[in-house]
């Protein structure tokens, strides 16, 4: 069925394609413009037929909209996996040399989307797609329990925001790792199958696959997130000290070694919030409406010069939580789409007026806005893509970081215009909520425990060791009580599970977005980094445009060079962040620091 289903959008997509003046400028690039503009015409219309249906089965959790959506996922494979498609691709590709820069690109994403979906070997496939969709099933649907009463992520998060009772921390932290055994089985299954696909693409395994589309080896990967670590190690240092004692006097404790988990707002201790009372906005939000949280993101990129979102995306989005007592299950993790990789934009998200939303929907339309920037003919249907998987990540928290800077903060309202903020309490909130722990938990934990599960190929009985000695040794954190093998904390984070081998591309966009804030501030605005405001100047939004634009047309150190004149460094993060040092080590005087 999916092979006669493949072959129609094929044929019909070439049989409505405009009837294009191909360069002759050899007969391989004419041969590579007639099969690039088929293979672009069926990969669209694949894609907006399986993101159709993963949106449904991502918005309304059922076992129907399950099936549907394994039926568009293995439709997607089998046209992007096409034999005959990676065959003509890898061909055209020993001509290289009479191809021009963008066909190169073309022909190299093609492969890319190809590897994760070979019907070279459509058995492995298949079952690949199966285990995917059960996956995210699972995910979706999992309900959680706190003495027996269902309680909502939302709500899990709310209480580890609030509680002070230490045990009714720890039964809640606890409460949210129960979705790891339930997650594992599959995730064992999946290992070995995305390790497959990537072979059967000649790729060692499913890491060094996903690393490619920077043009790197899994090992280059691995030394480029240690480096960053290196560099801010001084600092995370000084950061943790700082926490652990004034967690210790919070919870009226001794002061650890390594922090607990549980003390900690996030479940995974990625984001160390609410530690600084003075930087603590949420109650200038008290009087908002979810409504207006969004509206307020979308102005931000209006004020810049960029055009609205297209009616369809209030029309289509999923932007709020579930009603109390709603039968329809939704994944409660922030996302968008771009759904037909034309205007068909929507966002998922559970936003509730208050700074971290505030913060997620200013991030989350980032991606929306670079959807549309590079929705233009100049851009190809296989480079509707950041320029690498990063670029996307880190346009978004740009504006997440944009939109967290007082001045902003009082252009739009929230807080008044006398507002007096303790310029360091606010530093110092950036690096703990924002910034220098999740370098060490992205760049670290979770990059290294997935190298080592595809590339390493580490038993599944050792998994969640390895993920608690990671968390040990590179973060200073350690679980409340002792966490054997029949858990799978790992996995009970979302990308894990559906979007795998990801998380070094949240540290690039971490550091990346310092990069492109520092040259916004200091060359355009002629404004303090930590203390600045992009609202309504269009040649912040010009400049923006003219990297998202771009799509993935070009590659991703030649965009950042240009706009910035920098390579990738922890430079700009760690100058931003310099005078917060200096404050720490003198607060720190006398006390331990670190953990070992």
């Amino acid at each position: 069925m999916f092979s006669i289903l493949c072959r129609a959008v094929f044929v019909g997509a070439f049989s409505l394609l405009p009837a294009f003046a191909f360069a002759v400028d050899s007969p391989a690039q004419e041969r590579a413009d007639r099969f690039l503009s088929l293979a672009n015409a069926g990969y669209q219309a694949l894609y907006k037929v399986n993101s159709e249906a993963q949106w449904v089965a991502i918005t309304d959790v059922t076992p129907e909209h399950d099936a549907a959506a394994e039926t568009a996922g293995k439709a997607a494979a089998a046209f992007n996996g096409n034999p005959a498609l990676i065959n003509e691709a890898r061909d055209l590709l020993t001509h290289k040399a009479e191809l021009n820069e963008l066909t190169v690109r073309e022909l190299n994403q093609l492969l890319l989307n190809a590897a994760e979906g070979p019907m070279t070997n459509p058995d492995l496939v298949a079952r690949r797609v199966e285990a995917e969709t059960k996956q995210a099933s699972i995910l979706n649907s999992f309900e959680f329990k706190v003495d027996g009463r269902s309680i909502t992520t939302n709500q899990i998060d709310d209480k580890l925001n609030s509680s002070i009772d230490l045990n009714e921390r720890k039964a809640i932290w606890e409460a949210s790792k129960e979705s790891g055994p339930a997650l594992k089985p599959n995730l064992v299954r999946l290992r070995e199958l995305r390790n497959g696909v990537a072979k059967e693409m000649k790729y060692p395994d499913y890491f060094s696959l996903e690393v490619a589309s920077y043009g790197m080896s899994a090992d280059e990967m691995l030394k480029l997130q240690e480096s960053w670590m290196a560099t801010l190690r001084p600092l995370y240092l000084q950061l943790h000290t700082w926490a652990k004692y004034k967690l210790a006097e919070k919870f009226h404790q001794p002061v650890p070694k390594k922090i607990p988990a549980h003390w900690i707002n996030n479940r995974w201790s990625q984001e160390w919030t609410g530690l600084v009372e003075a930087a603590n906005i949420d109650k200038y939000f008290t009087d908002r409406s979810a409504e207006w949280v969004i509206k307020t993101g979308e102005q931000f990129y209006t004020g810049l010069g960029f055009t609205p979102l297209p009616a369809t995306f209030w029309q289509r989005s999923d932007l709020y939580p579930l009603p109390p007592g709603s039968k329809r299950k939704k994944n409660t993790h922030a996302s968008c789409w771009h759904i037909d990789l034309q205007d068909d934009i929507r966002s998922l998200q559970s936003i509730e007026p208050n700074s971290r939303w505030f913060f997620t929907a200013h991030h989350e339309l980032g991606h929306g806005y670079y959807f549309k920037a590079y929705s233009r003919l100049e851009v190809p249907y296989l480079l509707r893509i950041g320029a690498a998987p990063g670029f996307h990540e880190g346009i978004g928290e740009l504006i997440a970081l944009a939109s967290s800077q007082v001045p902003y903060l009082q252009s739009r309202g929230i807080l008044p215009a006398d507002f007096k903020g303790d310029k360091t309490a606010f530093l110092l909130d950036d690096a703990l909520a924002r910034s220098i722990p999740f370098i060490f938990f992205a760049s670290g934990t979770m990059t290294h425990w997935e190298a080592d599960i595809y590339a390493r190929h580490l038993p599944p009985d050792q998994w969640n060791a390895r993920w608690w000695k990671y968390v040990s040794d590179l973060q200073g954190i350690e679980p409340p009580a002792a966490r054997g093998e029949d858990f799978c904390d790992a996995a009970t984070k979302t990308h894990i599970n559906d979007n795998p081998a990801y998380y070094y591309n949240y540290a690039f966009a971490t550091v990346f977005k310092f990069q492109l804030h520092d040259y916004i501030a200091r060359k355009i605005l002629h404004q303090d980094p930590r203390s600045c405001n992009y609202a309504d100047n269009k040649e912040v939004g010009t400049w923006l445009n003219n990297i998202l634009k771009k799509g993935g047309t070009e590659d991703w150190r030649k965009v950042l060079k240009e706009a910035t004149g920098e390579d990738i460094s922890t430079r700009a993060m760690a100058e931003y962040f310099r005078p917060l040092q200096s404050w720490l080590e003198e607060q720190n005087k006398g006390r331990q620091i670190g953990w070992e």
